[in-house]
């Protein structure tokens, strides 16, 4: 049932720009830039100052994967891989434009010279590819694709756009795709940046020389910011009520139990968005349940492999990027592709609670997840997508069922904890294991628990990630062993960037019993 699908070779044009940012790549892990240093420099040239004022702080490019709605199937394998080129395409590019500063303050055409055109024409060549796959099988590849090519770059005070008014986070949880619920305590300056060290040395927007630095933030110069936090005690309640259970609903749960990945099982892979492309998701995840989960696995793959769930019929697997706290210190991906090469850096926070439960629905009994659907929750390029499919919820213990925030993370109060949840969508369209951009096969229910037309309730997968590390602290503007989820390195760590991913490996049986316990209203295990 699997596909067989070759590793993807990066077009000449990746491996040449790849090559130009790998300059500033030092053996001691990604050495970047200290991005807006220069911008400060007193120099009488004109356009030094023009370009330090216009300084870019990231990339922006269109998403081509989530106008691919409709490939066929014998074209899916190939198209994958060439999306996933045109992510290392935006990487490699990415970390041209955070070891360039310099050239970039005395010349305002640089980063269009040097980084955007070229990546343009590079992505071009790849988008030709995708059209040319999808219509050698018959297919017809949308005409929107010639517009997304180009790309632009973002400046520091823009890379916040989507939010409320006055940096205001718009939190709640998410129903059918929309973020419903108040609004959060304005957020702090954003030019204020993270503190902390790399390599004993101070890098990218870390604090240095003891004032603030402005640009991108962080232990790798590429977030997070002091205004991605908030002292969730100065937020308002935002949470939203659950929809009523009608007659005919369901009301039962199912709690498979898979550990917290003590056994340390971690890679860069995402098999469901770029399969059989290594480091595929240029971030790193945590694993629990499927133990065989990498870019190459495919069905028969999962089928065979070992679990960390404690019912064995449970093979199913379930991934989340991994948290790091940014104390200047590193740990075991310093040097590492989708680690310290790519700005996820800082020490990997292990969960102290990974608790997965399957729910009803509000409006009609659910019926069996097809074994091998695949569903992704979340957005992971949120900064440049926009918050459409974000379905972030950062809050803190004692506080769940007031406060969920999409695009802070929070700063919780002494004797209360981190925590992370997902609420997958719970619709499914009665025939896809999977769709070309691996979301119009599922879709969240509505405010009142309705599926669309043609869709089928099935359990909704739950899950709540508890850590245990310390808050960090915001002061002056500076934020002090501040953490963040990992992701691509244009994308900032925003909060917002969080995602989860699944695919059903349950056995036959044990799916029928969830089914029938959910449906029956009880509480199974």
């Amino acid at each position: 049932m699997g596909r067989n699908i070759r590793k993807r070779r990066s077009p000449l044009a990746v491996r040449a720009i790849a090559a130009s940012a790998a300059l500033a790549i030092g053996g001691g892990g990604l050495v970047w830039a200290n991005f807006y240093a220069s911008a400060h420099e007193e120099n009488s040239s004109p356009n030094t100052t023009k370009a330090a004022t216009a300084q870019v702080a990231t990339i922006s490019c269109p998403d081509v994967g989530q106008k691919l709605t409709n490939v066929p199937n014998k074209a899916r394998g190939e198209v994958d891989g060439e999306l996933a080129t045109l992510d290392e395409q935006i990487t490699a590019a990415y970390q041209r434009l955070a070891t360039t500063r310099d050239a970039q303050t005395r010349d305002a055409s640089f980063v269009q010279n040097s980084i955007l055109g070229p990546l343009k024409n590079n992505r071009s060549v790849i988008i030709d590819r995708i059209k040319l796959e999808i219509s050698r099988v018959g297919g017809s590849a949308p005409s929107s694709l010639d517009g997304l090519s180009s790309c632009t770059g973002t400046p520091a005070n823009q890379t916040n756009a989507g939010w409320g008014n006055n940096g205001q986070n718009n939190g709640g949880q998410n129903n059918g795709g929309q973020n419903n619920g108040g609004t959060a305590s304005p957020a702090p300056s954003a030019s204020a940046s993270a503190g902390g060290q790399q390599g004993g040395g101070q890098q990218g927007g870390g604090q240095q020389g003891g004032g603030q630095q402005t640009g991108n933030g962080g232990q790798a110069g590429n977030g997070p910011l002091a205004s991605d936090f908030v002292d969730i005690t100065k937020v308002q309640a935002n949470v939203p009520r659950k929809a009523r259970t009608r007659a005919g609903g369901s009301t039962g749960t199912f709690t498979t139990s898979c550990g917290v990945n003590a056994n340390k099982k971690f890679n860069t892979d995402n098999v469901i968005v770029a399969p059989g492309v290594s480091n595929g998701a240029h971030h790193l995840h945590d694993y629990v349940g499927n133990q065989s989960n990498d870019a190459f696995a495919n069905n028969d793959t999962f089928a065979a492999a070992k679990t960390t769930c404690a019912n064995q019929g449970d093979k199913s697997t379930y991934y989340w990027p991994v948290v790091r706290i940014q104390n200047g210190t590193q740990d075991f991906d310093q040097n590492n592709d989708g680690g310290g090469k790519e700005g996820n850096v800082g020490q990997i926070q292990q969960v102290k609670q990974a608790q997965i439960k399957f729910v009803g629905s509000a409006k009609s009994k659910v019926v069996a997840m097809p074994k091998f659907l695949r569903i992704i929750t979340g957005d992971a390029k949120t900064t440049t997508n926009g918050l459409a499919n974000a379905n972030a919820h950062w809050s803190c213990t004692g506080f769940e069922n007031k406060v969920q925030l999409t695009q802070q993370y929070p700063i919780c109060p002494r004797g209360s904890t981190v925590v992370r949840t997902f609420a997958f969508q719970s619709c499914w369209d009665g025939v896809n294991i999977d769709s070309a951009n691996h979301r119009t096969h599922v879709a969240f229910a509505d405010a009142q628990g309705n599926c669309a037309n043609g869709f089928k309730a099935v359990p909704q997968l739950t899950m709540r990630l508890v850590y245990g590390f310390r808050a960090p602290t915001l002061q002056n503007g500076q934020i002090k062993n501040a953490y963040a989820v990992d992701g691509f390195p244009e994308q900032l760590h925003k909060a917002a960037t969080d995602h989860d991913d699944f695919i059903n490996v349950f056995d036959d049986n044990l799916m029928n019993k969830m089914v029938n316990c959910i449906n029956k209203g009880q509480r199974c295990k």
